[in-house]
């Protein structure tokens, strides 16, 4: 992946020297000095570029817990105002050749852009241009952000069935470097539109004399060329063009009556000998930043409108800090618990096997109140090879020889116990109310009522069984001698369905797990976890390299790999059309990167088929569990082990909203006041 990247980033940084001859100035001569002296001259300028490419990364990792906290997912809306045109275009035109060299100019144009449009001038010392055109692109940025953030558009090929992501799927490395740097969320406004055409406004503006004239046409080229590649690779829509041109008529507009200003303190030749005062007179510097405190302490004792206005644009900044925060911050640890080995989640309720310094215990959180100290289950003969269960209000948890039956309402106290020997795994399913209790022992199935007769409802009983698993009123079981077929029957109802797993990738993917040691082996591939509903069955399939997700529709037959193939994937649980899954994500082990090591917490939006990212970060989350109003799982930072409480509804906690509340009546009273002094201002002046 970084192969890539690398060959793309000198590819831009090599056209862009060799190309200076071309659209330097006519008067203009090239020499090396400058190559190194514009580095002391323009550091500021190359640092802000260098900064806004690099925020990226930052920015998405809070967009996609956003996105998963809140679905805030404007993508339907305009859909509905555009329809198919971009299916159209891309149908129209679509050609293996053209994919191939839209795909590597759409990555290394956008770098040629960005690096050296601030590069000519700075070399060539243009001053006056490298100041605007620099303002303009973090302008640009800055103005993207909030629709990033809260008004997230998918990418088209992620959007419109019929519509192929061209660029994202070119290739298997460069599908996987796209799908690591980008949460194909971000699709209004186009930054690859935005920049481009900010930087030939900036140059239609501020280029008097137009010694950049050939350039200039250049970049207006780029431009129209750009438009046309990210419609055709399904990657934006036109909306999004039309919000990157807008975007950068503001941005050009702002570097305007910013760049004076700005560049009073930040220009190099000034900030070179500031930093040299500072580390050669530091009380002289003292002294001139505390004057300079002062004297802006007593300008907003005494506000204008400018210091009104800028105290409101400031107020909604932290209102909007906070809220994002609180938003990006969803989950609540589940306390009472020290080192949680197993957890079973349902309808509000979550049961943890926790190894505690007095042994193994079973606690009893209510979701409904996830800060609350949980309830410690009292259960004779408890181990860390337990196995337990929850369904409705009940729940079943084995010891050596007993199964303990709880009902969850009265959890200090033993409903009924059956007497059994060595269960290995336990399951409840059925109505919430009165539930079927299922056992596995030595792969023979057994159901039993809860108060101890023997299979009340006449299920069919198999044996041989290496998976199993419960939804609602239907049962799926794997067997070892069958172990790509999964099996589901209904209560009450005679005969099951079978459904045939197929867990093969392409043979591009194939052939880069076999470059990494770990050979695909189909033929002993075998099912290793099962979680389904009415709509849906998902398998994690182990194929000897990895464990593959496998999502089976059930009502057309139709398969499909939910997945990335090369990536192991563990613990599918689903529920309310919501698959959620654990995945150690772009870990290539032959060169393993320390931030992959850890595996993240995904969901899938069965209906939609949309995948979301729940966790992205370097602690380890694992064992997802989906319910109608949360999503518990476990995480481990490499110190403590935590149970985690996600839930699916926004809900601001209180500091945000006494932020939201108090910002909302400060900024009434300061834009009141902004106003009313922009009319007094305005009286005197006439």
């Amino acid at each position: 992946m970084q192969s890539i990247y690398l060959t793309w980033m000198i590819s831009a940084l090599a056209l862009g020297v060799i190309l200076l001859p071309v659209f330097k100035p006519p008067w203009a001569k090239l020499s090396l000095p400058p190559f190194v002296d514009f580095f002391r001259r323009y550091w500021v300028h190359i640092l802000i570029v260098f900064a806004i490419y690099n925020a990226k990364d930052g920015i998405d990792q809070i967009d996609r817990v956003l996105m998963a906290s809140t679905g805030l997912d404007m993508t339907p809306y305009i859909w509905a105002v555009e329809g198919n045109l971009v299916l159209w275009v891309q149908q129209t035109f679509q050609a293996d050749w053209l994919t191939a060299a839209l795909t590597h100019f759409y990555v290394a144009g956008f770098m040629f852009i960005c690096y050296v449009s601030v590069f000519y001038f700075a070399y060539f010392d243009d001053r006056w241009l490298a100041d605007r055109v620099t303002l303009s692109i973090a302008w640009v940025y800055v103005l993207a952000l909030p629709f990033y953030l809260f008004f997230n558009v998918r990418v088209t090929g992620d959007a419109i069935p019929e519509m192929q992501t061209l660029a994202y799927t070119l290739t298997p490395e460069i599908a996987d470097w796209f799908r690591r740097i980008d949460p194909f969320t971000n699709g209004m406004p186009s930054l690859h539109i935005g920049i481009p055409f900010a930087v030939w406004l900036c140059l239609t503006r501020f280029d008097d004399d137009r010694r950049w004239n050939r350039y200039r046409g250049t970049v207006l080229a780029y431009t129209l060329l750009t438009a046309f590649t990210i419609i055709y690779l399904g990657i934006h829509w036109f909306v999004d063009i039309i919000g990157g041109m807008l975007v950068a008529g503001a941005a050009v507009s702002l570097a305007d009556r910013t760049s004076n200003g700005w560049w009073k303190f930040f220009d190099e030749r000034t900030m070179n000998a500031r930093i040299v005062t500072v580390l050669t007179h530091p009380t002289k510097a003292w002294a001139w930043l505390a004057g300079r405190t002062k004297r802006t302490v007593k300008r907003y004792r005494h506000p204008t409108s400018k210091e009104t206005g800028r105290m409101a644009v400031f107020i909604l900044i932290f209102v909007a800090t906070v809220v994002t925060w609180d938003l990006a911050d969803r989950s609540l640890p589940a306390g009472g618990v020290q080192a949680p080995e197993g957890a079973s989640a349902a309808d509000g309720w979550l049961v943890t096997l926790d190894n505690q310094t007095e042994g193994a215990v079973l606690t009893l959180h209510n979701l409904s109140t996830p800060e609350d100290e949980p309830v410690v289950i009292n259960t004779p003969g408890l181990s860390l090879n337990s196995s337990h269960a929850v369904h409705g209000d009940w729940l079943a948890v084995t010891n050596t020889n007993r199964i303990h039956i709880v009902d969850l309402n009265e959890p200090l106290s033993v409903q009924h116990t059956l007497e059994t020997v060595n269960v290995d795994r336990v399951a409840l399913c059925g109505p919430p109310d009165r539930p079927l209790l299922l056992t596995l022992t030595n792969g023979s199935m057994a159901a039993w009522g809860l108060d101890g007769e023997t299979n009340p409802t006449g299920l069919v009983v198999f044996d041989d069984v290496a998976q199993l698993s419960c939804s609602g009123l239907e049962v799926a079981v794997v067997q070892a001698r069958t172990p790509l077929t999964v099996h589901v029957q209904q209560m009450g109802v005679q005969g099951h369905i079978q459904y045939n797993i197929n867990a093969s990738a392409t043979m591009e993917e194939d052939a880069i797990l076999a470059s990494w040691g770990t050979p695909v082996d189909m033929a002993n591939a075998s099912i290793r976890d099962v979680a389904f509903n009415r709509d849906f069955v998902a398998v994690t399939v182990n194929v000897s390299a990895t464990d593959r997700l496998v999502v089976v529709n059930r009502s057309s037959a139709d398969q499909w790999l939910a997945s990335n193939p090369k990536f192991a994937v563990s613990d599918p649980s689903m529920g309310e059309n919501v698959l959620a899954y654990a995945v150690r994500d772009h870990l290539n082990p032959t060169a393993p990167v320390e931030k992959y090591l850890d595996r993240e917490i995904y969901f899938l939006e069965l209906d939609a088929n949309t995948t979301q990212v729940l966790t992205s970060d370097t602690a380890d989350q694992w064992a997802p569990q989906v319910l109608p109003n949360h999503i518990v799982y476990l995480e481990s930072d490499g110190e403590s082990l935590t149970v985690e409480v996600h839930a699916w509804e926004p809900e601001l906690r209180l500091y945000s909203s006494l932020a939201l509340q108090g910002g909302v009546v400060v900024a009434f009273a300061v834009v009141a006041l902004h106003l009313w002094q922009r009319q007094n201002e305005w009286r005197e002046r006439t």
